[in-house]
C-alpha cells in the first residue's frame, strides 16, 4: 500500500518507534533462524514457549502476550508484515509522537492476545469443537490491525494505492475490507486467528479514543513525575512545622505559608511604606 500524491510508492521515513519496532522483530526473527540452524528442536522450543497459547498462559506462562507478536516463521509472512509495519506505524509517526505510535502498537498486540483468551474461555467449556485445530498465536498482526485501525478512524478520507494495483482506496474502507476479511476467516480453520485480528482492532480503536495526546508513557512519566513533586512539597511542610515550632521554643516566631515558604513580614513592611 501506498500513498496516493506526491510520494507514491514510497514509505514513510524509517526512524523512532518505526525503526525500533522494525528492527527488534527482524533480530527476533533472525535469532530463531539462526537457532533452527543450530538446533531445530530446540528453536522449536523456544518459539512454541514465546508463542500465545492460552492453555500455558493460564498455567503461568505471563511472558507470552508481550512476546507472541515477535515470534516470526517463513520469509515471506515475516517480510510482508514488517512491510505492512513499517508502513502503517511510519505513517501514523508522521503525524504523532513516537510514544504514542509505540503505545498504540503495544496495546493493539495486546488487546489481540486478550481476544484469543477470551475465545477460548468462551468456547472451551461450551463449544470445543470450535478450538479444533486452534495453533498457538504468532506474529505481530494484531498490532497492525491495530495500527490501520486508527488510520481508518483518524484519517478515513485519505486515499492509498492498492500496490501493486493503480487504484486508490480511502483508509476507512480499506480498514472495513480487512476487517470483513477477518469476520469471513471466522468461519474458518484460522478462526482464532481472525478473533485476535480483530481484536487488536478494538483495542487500537478504544487506544485512539482513550489515550492522552503524547501516550501513556508520557501520561505514566507526568504522573510520576507529579507524585514526587507533591512528595517533596510535603516534605517541605513538615519541615517548616518543625522549625516553626523550634523557633517558638527559643522565643522567636517565624511563619511559613501553605507551600512551606517563609513569610518574611519585616519584607512586606518595607515593601507596603516605600
Amino acid at each position: 500500500m501506498s500513498r496516493l500524491g506526491s510520494s507514491a510508492f514510497t514509505f514513510p521515513d524509517f526512524r523512532g518507534a518505526t525503526r525500533r519496532l522494525i528492527l527488534v522483530n527482524l533480530a527476533a526473527y533472525f535469532l530463531l533462524l539462526i537457532a533452527g540452524f543450530a538446533s531445530p528442536f530446540e528453536a522449536a522450543r523456544m518459539g512454541a514457549s514465546l508463542a500465545f497459547d492460552p492453555i500455558s498462559f493460564i498455567h503461568g506462562a505471563l511472558w507470552q502476550p508481550f512476546t507472541y507478536s515477535f515470534v516470526h516463521f517463513g520469509i515471506l509472512g515475516t517480510l510482508f508484515e514488517l512491510l505492512s509495519l513499517w508502513f502503517l506505524a511510519g505513517f501514523l509517526e508522521s503525524y504523532h509522537d513516537a510514544n504514542w505510535v509505540a503505545g498504540l502498537y503495544a496495546v493493539s498486540v495486546l488487546g489481540g492476545a486478550a481476544a484469543a483468551l477470551a475465545l477460548y474461555a468462551c468456547c472451551a467449556p461450551l463449544a470445543p469443537s470450535l478450538l479444533i485445530g486452534a495453533q498457538p498465536l504468532y506474529g505481530c498482526f494484531g498490532g497492525i490491525f491495530g495500527l490501520l485501525a486508527a488510520i481508518g478512524l483518524l484519517y478515513g478520507d485519505l486515499e492509498f494505492m492498492l500496490f501493486p494495483l493503480p487504484i486508490g482506496i480511502k483508509a476507512r474502507y480499506l480498514a472495513v475490507i480487512y476487517a470483513l476479511i477477518s469476520i469471513a476467516m471466522l468461519f474458518g480453520q484460522q478462526r482464532v486467528y481472525a478473533f485476535a485480528q480483530l481484536g487488536g482492532a478494538l483495542a487500537g480503536l478504544l487506544f485512539v479514543r482513550t489515550a492522552p495526546r503524547r501516550g501513556f508513557s508520557f501520561l505514566f512519566s507526568e504522573s510520576w513525575y507529579g507524585m514526587r513533586n507533591r512528595y517533596y512539597r510535603w516534605k517541605r511542610r513538615r519541615t517548616a512545622r518543625k522549625f516553626e515550632v523550634y523557633m517558638k521554643r527559643q522565643g522567636r516566631t517565624v511563619k511559613f505559608d501553605g507551600q512551606g515558604r517563609l513569610i518574611d513580614e519585616d519584607a512586606d513592611d518595607k515593601k507596603r511604606w516605600n
